[in-house]
């Protein structure tokens, strides 16, 4: 462990875990997604069905968060629960929203609010999604009724989860990198048949990659900053990156400093604005002059889904963060998918060491927050995968803390003591 004689960590600093709306709740049925992963074709290796079922469970998962030790929740609020339809806000739903948040409160946790995680109302999709120049707008004005509604509730939005993911995607082989291209993919094919329009304008917002879908992203961004900044300037703003630690094998140095910038820097760069920006971070990726990715060298463990465990990433994306956007640094997203739950806190262990050398170095680091509370829906790779620092039984939805839950408590309070 690093020498706490360096000092603690700033008071104040966000201990916590992660956690997105259509990943636990279940029944998110007017998302976008919620069609692409039950359509023919699906690249989904299952649908999300009921997920974990904390739609209806949240305030014994919050109470768990308080159980552990941590003092913050980043939760996410599902835009197609609050606007089912275009203009049409439900009243029931942000009541919903609001009870999570005040259940967070109860416990004495801090609620950080993720505006948009991935997930999509079915009619923005319809319409063209993340490439349909009229999504920043609209997007805008759902994020001024959410801060109007819940704005007093939370001191940390995040507007966007992970708006670049889909070029690290790419680089990975993965997805279309041209609206024609969908048009020779079945899953969108297939969805798009289901909505009556054309599969090249199928374009949720993890699998858009084109130049339009930046553009359309970094629009929403800044539109929906400055809407949650009209209603309550003083919650503090930022976006959330999937900032991998980008790194060159012998004869790519080439390739990955041009990818470092597509997939990180110029994000990073148009933080400069914010008041913060999350960094997600899980590891590294080693690209060689060809642009092939370069596989876990034989006898180093990996995780579950194959890739090298390596925490010693987080250093240098929080670094880069910070020196390129040059605004305060959260953690938002950092774990590990293992079924070995001693993995897991030895990853946590020596991730929060990496945190405390970068503030020992002066490095506005504000939170570690770790994805994520619960064994949940991860997205194309279904179940699977186990982030969770809380097992849930998929039959009986029954909740089982991992000691991982307790050492990172543990953690936080060594740390800020």
């Amino acid at each position: 462990m690093t020498d706490l004689s360096t000092g603690p960590f700033p008071k104040g600093f966000l201990w916590g875990a992660a956690s997105a709306g259509h990943q636990v709740e279940g029944g998110n049925t007017d998302s976008d997604l919620w069609l692409l992963e039950n359509v023919a074709g699906s690249i989904f290796a299952e649908p999300s069905g009921d997920a974990c079922d904390h739609y209806h469970r949240y305030a014994d998962d919050i109470a768990l968060v308080a159980s552990f030790g941590l003092n913050t929740f980043r939760t996410s609020v599902e835009w197609s629960r609050i606007e089912p339809a275009e203009g049409r806000f439900d009243r029931e739903a942000i009541a919903h929203y609001r009870d999570v948040l005040e259940t967070c409160h109860r416990y004495g946790i801090a609620p950080m609010v993720t505006y948009h995680h991935f997930t999509s109302p079915l009619w923005l999709l319809a319409g063209g999604g993340w490439e349909n120049p009229r999504t920043p707008e609209l997007f805008a004005r759902y994020a001024e009724v959410v801060t109007a509604e819940l704005g007093d509730l939370f001191d940390v939005a995040c507007t966007l989860n992970e708006p670049n993911l889909p070029f690290l995607l790419g680089a990975l082989g993965l997805g279309a990198k041209t609206p024609g291209d969908r048009r020779h993919i079945p899953m969108f094919v297939n969805a798009a048949a289901e909505l009556g329009v054309d599969p090249a304008i199928i374009a949720p917002f993890q699998f858009s990659a084109t130049q339009a879908g930046y553009d359309v992203k970094l629009a929403a961004h800044r539109l929906g900053r400055d809407a949650i900044k009209s209603v309550r300037h003083e919650i503090a703003v930022g976006w959330t990156l999937a900032n991998s630690d980008i790194q060159a094998a012998p004869g790519g140095e080439q390739y990955a400093t041009t990818l470092r910038h597509d997939i990180n820097e110029r994000f990073l760069e148009a933080s400069r604005g914010d008041d913060f920006v999350g960094v997600q971070t899980y590891g590294r990726h080693a690209f060689d002059e060809d642009g092939a990715l370069m596989k876990a060298t034989e006898g180093v463990p990996v995780n579950q889904m194959g890739d090298e465990i390596y925490p010693q990433g987080l250093s240098s994306t929080i670094r880069e963060a910070a020196r390129v956007a040059g605004v305060p640094v959260y953690v938002t997203e950092n774990g590990l998918a293992t079924t070995d739950d001693a993995q897991r806190v030895q990853f946590l262990e020596d991730s929060v060491d990496v945190v405390a050398d970068c503030i020992a170095d002066g490095v506005d680091v504000r939170g570690y927050i770790v994805w994520t509370l619960l064994d949940n829906f991860e997205w194309i790779f279904g179940y699977e995968p186990k982030f969770g620092l809380v097992a849930v039984d998929r039959a009986t939805q029954g909740r089982t803390p991992k000691p991982s839950a307790y050492r990172l408590g543990e953690l936080a309070r060594l740390y800020t003591s």
